[in-house]
């Protein structure tokens, strides 16, 4: 299994979706991050340009969760998906996006779309 670098519940105000009101008043979105390559060069040498530089990754994850809006959440974790594969160290990356404030008409917590992507 190879090694692993997490973020959880990155956190912004978007304005995707299929309806004219998320559209226009935006609502809160979440996503996870899980890249998966060898972090084994960098910590023998204990330096950050072997590795991907997380604080870097989140800021670019984030530009797109509060970017450019789409209608799906499916397209929303593919973009991000392309964001960490970009990274050339990167052999793989699972993205959960969240939609919290989502109205289906009847209670519900959260609804999500996760997707995993491997380099080709």
């Amino acid at each position: 299994m190879p090694d692993r670098i997490t973020v959880h519940g990155l956190t912004g105000h978007g304005h995707h979706g299929v309806y004219p009101a998320e559209r226009e008043h935006g609502q809160t979105f979440r996503a996870d991050a899980v890249l998966e390559l060898d972090t084994a060069p960098a910590a023998a040498t204990d330096d950050l340009t072997r590795t991907v530089n997380y604080a870097e990754l989140s800021q670019r994850l984030h530009a797109v969760l509060t970017g450019e809006p789409v209608d799906l959440i499916e397209t929303l974790a593919q973009r991000l998906a392309d964001v960490c594969l970009a990274y050339p160290l990167v052999q793989a990356a699972e993205i959960t996006v969240h939609k919290p404030e989502v109205d289906l008409g009847v209670p519900a917590a959260d609804v999500t779309v996760a997707i995993r992507r491997e380099r080709s």
